[in-house]
């Protein structure tokens, strides 16, 4: 033992790396080292030599641990040091040009929408991108011929053959939320459901995934008049102008009835849009009350409670107020597009009531 002793510490004291030290435990205390192969011994001496030579290999054993990991702490700190004299960084060198970041003009946008209906009283409200073809559909008195639950314009979720559950859609709009909302804090309520949607659609104008925002506003005694005040405050809030006119043709939407498409009275100026002047009409998005089976399916009584909803695109608002011709570009993550129109970051300058 005094010679194993004597080898393995004067090995462990010449160790110049991590890797050969390792080598070395092996070696000494490894399922097949020298030290392991003494204590597998044991069993062949007799009672009185085992409780003298036990002890002794043990205490040898613990001695070779220590050894290797007072060895491995000092190679550590030897390398430490070595990279603390290589690495440095000279602080009187100039510094580098700060790389400023921007917001997305889609986020930019979602946030001032947001801090207007806030301001009128509107919570925001979220729900799953994945939906239940009943929340998506049926609960919104969509019937099923009608042409939006085709696999032609809906991206259905793929199930095994025998599977019986219910098809789950990625959602095609953001009303799923209100059906939720509806079903968990019940009426009264006043939400807008901004969020990603999807259908199959793609050119200038349309992308397979695109955002949306919704409102719903649930009481005693809500009519067309506080739609019709509530979309004209928006607007005016939101493409910075002190008068709009909009006009609300008649419309059809499953979940609304009445249902109306709401134009805002526009010009254009050398492909520049002005809001509230001109001859021109622009359809910006659609509304109505809402429909009684469809409070009906959010647990409220169509016979004491009614409302009204809206929605439109986010996207789309932000290529008419900043002047952006194809929806394809705010999905390429091309940086000069990016640079060109991203935000300042917390630049929401356009909130009334900041």
């Amino acid at each position: 033992m005094d010679d194993l002793r004597a080898k393995f510490f004067t090995l462990i004291s010449q160790a110049s790396d991590e890797q050969s030290l390792e080598d070395l435990r092996v070696q000494a205390v490894g399922k097949k080292g020298e030290i392991s192969l003494q204590m597998r011994e044991l069993g062949k001496m007799t009672a009185e030599e085992r409780q003298v030579a036990g002890p002794k290999l043990n205490a040898l054993k613990d001695e070779i641990n220590a050894a290797l990991a007072a060895k491995k702490a000092a190679l550590s700190d030897a390398a430490l040091d070595e990279r603390l004299r290589t690495e440095w960084l000279d602080v009187t060198l100039p510094a580098r040009e700060r790389r400023q970041g921007t917001v997305h003009p889609i986020s930019q946008v979602t946030e001032e929408v947001t801090a207007i209906f806030a301001d009128m009283g509107f919570a925001v409200a979220e729900g799953p991108q994945i939906e239940s073809d009943w929340y998506n559909f049926d609960a919104l008195n969509i019937p099923a011929e009608h042409p939006t639950r085709t696999e032609m314009d809906t991206f259905y979720m793929h199930r095994e053959a025998g599977d019986n559950r219910p098809p789950h859609v990625l959602r095609t709009h953001t009303s799923p939320v209100q059906i939720r909302s509806m079903e968990k804090h019940g009426a009264p309520i006043r939400i807008i459901a901004p969020g990603r949607v999807y259908r199959a659609d793609y050119d200038q104008t349309h992308t397979p995934m695109f955002h949306q925002l919704e409102g719903l506003a649930i009481d005693r005694d809500l009519s067309m008049a506080n739609l019709k005040w509530c979309l004209e405050e928006f607007c005016r809030a939101f493409f910075e102008v002190e008068q709009v006119e909009l006009r609300f043709r008649a419309s059809h939407f499953p979940f609304t009835e009445p249902s109306a498409e709401v134009d805002l009275r526009c010009s254009w100026d050398g492909g520049r849009l002005k809001v509230g002047e001109g001859d021109d009409w622009m359809e910006i998005l659609g509304s109505g009350m809402v429909h009684p089976k469809v409070l009906s399916a959010g647990g409220i009584d169509p016979e004491e409670w009614q409302g009204f909803a809206f929605g439109m695109g986010i996207d789309r608002l932000a290529m008419l107020k900043y002047g952006m011709p194809d929806l394809r570009a705010f999905f390429d993550s091309d940086l000069r597009w990016l640079k060109h129109y991203g935000f300042a970051a917390l630049d929401c300058r356009h909130c009334r009531a900041d």
